[in-house]
């Protein structure tokens, strides 16, 4: 996937702005443009909203923003969905649940190197969404090995359609849920989880992303079957670079990394400069050279991203603005510096 590294943007798929033609042009300042999913323009453009659409069970309250659901619906529902299996249609983001996702879509994407895609993953969202006694729908039996199979499904369908737009799209997950895995707490063992998400990624179609912003057993994710761990580097760096030998492996394995190294918080972003980056950058990389991984593989194999997704700046999106506008300018620092030609 040579269209994929060399230090290219990209970034996270959850954005604060009001205005859609706003975000899809920031997102198509990238290398690797997405759409936006903008919670704050509605709730159906909510990213748990959205993998939500014809999954049985669920109903949504649109006046308190809340996604119910019910056992007992759930069969009710189980017989239509069994009859849409073969449908991509019915798995995918329709009209109602995004105008951004199509209207990205009616972009000029051919030019792009790649374009990308994304959904909720499968343990963030049955751990967010409870049923009618306040329980993840994650610890029912039943029901949990129908969020990946579901989800899989819905994935591949919006990857069929990105690619009809661009021959190398890929999609990510988003999975701000799976440091909660690594708590003592859930009674969803971290080796169960390890094993449902190698299925849930061998049902793919397209090349598979994970993005989280948390810091979790990194492990967990150098070892499972992606294409590309995205991350916040910003934040976590430090303590992901210290797993230098499942690093080499991952890229030694052909894979990427994604590193979210602007950040998207006010506070956190404040004074910082490109060079401020570049060198935080170089200090994780150096790192891990000094460990036994190839900084070619680094520099080939990595993306570069803001930090991560951020709904909560009193400035709206300026902040996020410029977090892409710092992005760039790494990335043209960083490409120029090591000659990363396209």
């Amino acid at each position: 996937m040579d269209w994929l590294g060399n230090c290219r943007t990209t970034a996270m798929g959850i954005m604060p702005h009001h205005n859609v033609d706003e975000a899809i042009k920031l997102a198509m300042s990238c290398d690797i443009p997405f759409w936006p999913q903008l919670p704050k323009v509605s709730f159906y453009e909510d990213m748990y909203v959205q993998a939500s659409e014809h999954f049985p069970g669920i109903t949504l309250d649109l006046v308190e923003q809340r996604i119910n659901f019910s056992t007992e619906l759930f069969y009710e529902q189980l017989p239509d969905y069994l009859e849409h299996l073969e449908d991509p249609d019915y798995f995918d983001v329709t009209d109602e649940y995004s105008m951004v996702y199509n209207h990205f879509l009616e972009q000029d994407l051919s030019g792009f190197s790649a374009i990308r895609g994304q959904m909720i993953g499968p343990i963030s969202f049955g751990m967010k969404i409870t049923d009618e006694n306040k329980k993840p729908i994650i610890y029912n039996a039943e029901v949990k090995g129908f969020i990946y199979e579901f989800l899989a499904k819905k994935m591949n369908a919006q990857y069929q359609r990105l690619k009809q737009k661009n021959k190398n799209a890929f999609m990510w997950t988003d999975e701000p849920g799976l440091e909660i895995v690594f708590g003592s707490f859930t009674g969803y063992a971290s080796e169960t989880a390890h094993e449902d998400y190698r299925e849930f990624i061998n049902l793919m179609d397209a090349p598979i992303g994970l993005h989280l912003c948390g810091n979790p057993d990194w492990s967990f994710l150098l070892t499972q079957d992606i294409s590309i761990l995205s991350m916040d580097s910003f934040t976590c760096g430090r303590i992901f670079t210290r797993y230098y030998d499942q690093i080499r492996s991952f890229l030694e394995q052909g894979r990427y990394i994604a590193w979210g190294i602007v950040p998207t918080l006010t506070e956190e972003l404040g004074d910082l400069q490109v060079k401020d980056m570049v060198a935080r950058l170089e200090e994780m990389w150096d790192y891990l050279k000094g460990k036994g991984v190839s900084k070619e593989a680094l520099l080939r194999q990595s993306l570069l991203a803001p930090s991560r997704c951020c709904l909560v700046n009193q400035d709206k999106s300026v902040t996020v603005d410029r977090s892409f506008d710092i992005l760039k300018q790494v990335s043209e620092t960083i490409r120029e510096k090591y000659k990363l030609f396209d």
